[in-house]
């Protein structure tokens, strides 16, 4: 059991924080951007231990790049995360159903993922990482009239989890604790709708060890399985920042077909692997809007020791 909550400082943070939204939402989208920017930056200098696990994943990731590039990729990933929690302040107000396609791009191959969802007889699992806005694709979705369920852990603040996922899960976008997921998720997929996770998280000691960066990274199983079960496509999309205030452009960069794995020898492995290095290809585009302070590589396999500085 965890230790009980104050129901007051819980009430007043949520307070404060729709307060500083209300704010946000009072300047310009530039502005705030801008002010996300220099708390990044803050971030990065004065955060010691986010800022030396961005730098060491990025180093190790990219073992040719010069320092400078390292340093710089690490700092602008803190700005890319506080860039995420300035948007998800915006998400509900700006991404409607009349104003969505100020806001999103399309990439070439998101109109085939749109096309999956109308006519494959089944649902489909969509997959993206700790990278651009992740929550970004899932909501929009939503918006369109895509009913969609994202598997994640909700907020220990209960009012704030009220405040924040309520509206998504108003729009369609239900919110489904990793903890219970499994009978949701089951629903969804038998009505032909979306199941969205984060396919980047350290799974544990059990996990599968597949190719991430060069380094074998612990990933869940369960996605494959899943899959696998309700013979259901999975598509590796992204939300990704344009370079425009509250522009992204929506992607797909793999789909992968209950056929490519019938006759694998071992499809749950090789499923994971195949999402895996799509969500890589994806983080290379554009390297410094991953979230490199993310502990991806957390967990190693059986017989491979930890890194010496802890960094994992």
């Amino acid at each position: 059991m965890g230790k009980p909550r104050n129901k007051v400082v819980d009430y007043l943070a949520c307070q404060a924080a729709r307060l500083g939204e209300m704010f946000i939402c009072m300047i310009p989208v530039a502005v705030s951007y801008a002010v996300s920017g220099w708390l990044g930056d803050m971030m990065f200098r004065f955060d010691r231990k986010h800022r030396h696990r961005a730098v060491e994943h990025v180093r190790r990731s990219f073992p040719d790049w010069p320092e400078a590039r390292v340093l710089a990729v690490a700092q602008q990933s803190l700005r890319h995360l506080v860039y995420l929690g300035l948007e998800m302040m915006l998400t509900t107000r700006k991404i409607t159903r009349a104003t969505w396609r100020r806001h999103i791009r399309f990439g070439d191959n998101m109109p085939e993922a749109l096309r999956l969802l109308l006519t494959n007889p089944r649902g489909l699992v969509m997959l993206t990482g700790h990278y651009g806005n992740w929550e970004i694709v899932g909501y929009t979705l939503a918006t369109l009239g895509f009913p969609t369920v994202a598997v994640a852990r909700r907020l220990n603040n209960p009012y704030l989890n009220e405040h924040i996922l309520g509206i998504r899960e108003r729009m369609g976008m239900q919110i489904v604790d990793k903890s219970g997921a499994t009978e949701a998720v089951q629903n969804v997929l038998a009505r032909r709708s979306v199941v969205a996770f984060i396919a980047d998280q350290d799974a544990g000691k059990k996990g599968a060890f597949v190719d991430f960066f060069g380094r074998k990274a612990s990933t869940f199983k369960t996605i494959a399985l899943m899959a696998m079960e309700y013979d259901v496509p999975i598509v590796v999309g992204f939300g990704r920042r344009t370079g425009t205030p509250f522009v992204f452009e929506l992607g797909v960069e793999r789909i992968i077909q209950p056929s490519e794995w019938a006759d694998r020898d071992d499809p749950v492995l090789w499923i994971t692997q195949e999402y895996t290095a799509a969500l890589e290809r994806v983080i290379r585009h554009d390297p410094e809007q991953y979230l490199w302070a993310h502990r991806r590589w957390k967990h190693r396999p059986k017989g491979e020791d930890q890194p010496a500085d802890g960094i994992a």
